[in-house]
């Protein structure tokens, strides 16, 4: 049975801790420490190889026949900016005839992209009746830049927005409610394109397992900070982070660990200086700045969560400026740090269906108040 406290959604913990896999998945959050030459790390014991990947996250079936089946139609295609060409994909209801109730722009988190997993979500909301669009970030995916850099979050974020606001201000969404969606490090550059972004362009906002604070273990240390620094960019774009290895806090289902784990746009390189500097400064800025966030939001974290601090969440439930009744705060007990992509079947279910009845509601109340002209 699940059981609502205040504003937390109390859920028991489901399963074990899942075995780590050697160079599965990185957290970008780490520990610096001096470089120096290390041993290569041997895989657990009796842990099975992975498989060759599959074409795409769900198998063989080809994308037309399985966006079909799921009742959207897919859509691809390159946005051009001045900082650099993105790639953006679309996800609508399959029935044209079928009004969308409001349009979704999604961000996934570092080191993923919008065409392996991440698309979970994405069709969970356009078979919801919802128009979803979303853009590989800068350095990730198909989009423009060096793998797995980002040297300016606010440049990032800018770049993303620009494709989101020339869909949101077209004819076929101006008038219908607006929301931003983003997960993990996505969720912080979420908020970041929110602060950017003209006063009433978004209806709202909605965040899965924002990265508003660090870990305390995984904080970078100020003095290597400056140590990079002193070497006046040289070594902003190293993949030089050594990564702490937090997989087993950020997936808890091991079999959905194993289909990301072989994600071939997946960044899979130590994390960058550049953009570990940049994690700590937005993290700090957001903090600094959650008075400013005057529309609905809702979050949804994992209270097990070793890769972003729920405290994170806590605090812009606190402190932004959005009405009580329309902000909802979402604490998952014993859940990790993704929860669309890694956690159980049931516990996936009761997020979503969460995220649903939220989205819902203010897509009906707001809807009549979001025109962008």
């Amino acid at each position: 049975m699940f059981k609502v406290e205040s504003h937390q959604f109390v859920f028991p913990a489901i399963g074990s801790s899942c075995a780590l896999l050697q160079d599965a998945f990185y957290t970008p959050f780490t520990i610096f420490a001096p470089l120096r030459p290390h041993p290569p790390t041997m895989p657990p014991p009796n842990f099975p190889p992975l498989p060759p990947p599959p074409p795409f996250f769900w198998g063989e079936t080809p994308e037309e026949e399985y966006y079909k089946s799921e009742g959207v139609r897919n859509s691809k295609s390159y946005f051009e900016t001045p900082n650099g060409k993105i790639f953006t994909q679309s996800w609508i209801p399959l029935d044209e005839d079928q009004p969308v109730k409001a349009v979704v722009f999604m961000t996934h988190g570092y080191g993923s992209d919008s065409s392996w997993c991440f698309q979970k979500i994405c069709i969970a909301y356009a078979k919801w009746g919802y128009a979803v669009f979303a853009a590989d970030l800068l350095g990730h995916g198909r989009s423009d830049g060096l793998h797995g850099y980002i040297g300016d979050m606010d440049k990032a974020a800018a770049t993303s927005l620009s494709f989101f606001v020339s869909v949101r201000r077209s004819e076929q969404y101006r008038d219908v409610p607006a929301f931003l969606l983003g997960e993990s490090m996505g969720g912080l550059i979420t908020t970041l394109m929110y602060l950017q972004s003209e006063p009433d362009m978004w209806s709202g906002l909605i965040l899965s397992s924002p990265l508003f604070v660090i870990p305390e273990g995984m904080i970078p240390s100020k003095f290597h900070l400056t140590m990079y620094g002193l070497l006046f960019g040289l070594a902003d774009t190293w993949a030089a982070m050594p990564d702490s290895r937090m997989v087993a806090k950020a997936i808890k289902d091991v079999e959905k660990l194993k289909i990301i784990a072989v994600n071939p746009k997946r960044y899979a390189g130590k994390p960058r200086v550049g953009t570990m500097r940049e994690v700590v400064r937005m993290t700090n800025y957001i903090q600094n700045n959650f008075e400013k966030v005057t529309v609905p939001f809702f979050i949804a974290h994992g209270t097990a969560d070793g890769l972003a601090c729920h405290t994170g969440a806590e605090m812009m439930y606190e402190k932004a400026a959005t009405a009580k009744e329309d902000k909802e705060l979402k604490l998952y007990e014993g859940m990790y740090h993704s929860l669309i992509q890694g956690e159980p079947d049931d516990a996936v279910a009761l997020v979503l269906a969460d995220m649903k009845a939220w989205i819902d509601e203010k897509a009906q109340k707001f809807g009549s108040k979001c025109s962008t002209d």
